[in-house]
């Protein structure tokens, strides 16, 4: 019996690529399509008071992007990844335009928010593939247990607890909240 291997996906194949019909989401990484299943409510609303706590500080001040619903991001090529952060910040200056496709150029915030049904050793590869390419800030944040772990440019966390607040750091000076803002 012979196996027949598969060219690996490029970025513009994964880009013509519909959503499939059940709602999941694709990522594409080193050339492969992963299906992930639908997003559930209370990560959805986790991601989404993280998207307006963001654009809350960033958009007034025109100090560039924040994305959420897993917006592409470019992140390999040769073979192809594009990932697709739960919620990112791109600056103006580093992204001074919006792309019409995926952003070519990781994000200065990128981060993902925990599901039941993740895998920590997905999770723990994705936030692998950030730092290594570059994101200076990444959040993993986990509603059920309340906390946000925080990575500055390596796979060293300090974990906060919702007592605590979460800050731009340097990549995005001024920005604050409690991390019990995360879950309300």
């Amino acid at each position: 019996m012979s196996t027949v291997l598969q060219p690996p996906v490029t970025v513009a194949d994964f880009e013509r690529m519909s959503d499939p019909d059940d709602g999941s989401k694709l990522e594409l990484v080193r050339g492969e399509v992963v299906v992930m299943p639908p997003a559930k409510g209370r990560h959805g609303i986790c991601c989404s008071a993280i998207a307006w706590l963001l654009n809350n500080f960033v958009r007034p001040a025109k100090l560039g992007w924040v994305t959420t619903n897993d917006t592409g991001v470019v992140l390999e090529r040769g073979p192809d990844t594009v990932r697709g952060p739960d919620v990112a910040f791109w600056s103006v200056a580093r992204q001074p335009a919006m792309p019409e496709g995926y952003f070519e150029i990781p994000p200065d915030i990128a981060v993902e928010v925990l599901s039941p049904n993740d895998r920590r050793a997905d999770v723990r590869a994705k936030i692998k593939e950030y730092v290594f390419y570059g994101v200076p800030l990444v959040w993993l944040v986990d509603p059920e247990t309340r906390t946000v772990l925080v990575y500055r440019g390596s796979m060293r966390g300090t974990e906060l607890d919702e007592t605590a607040a979460l800050d731009g750091s340097d990549v995005l000076p001024g920005f604050s909240c409690k991390v019990a803002d995360l879950f309300a």
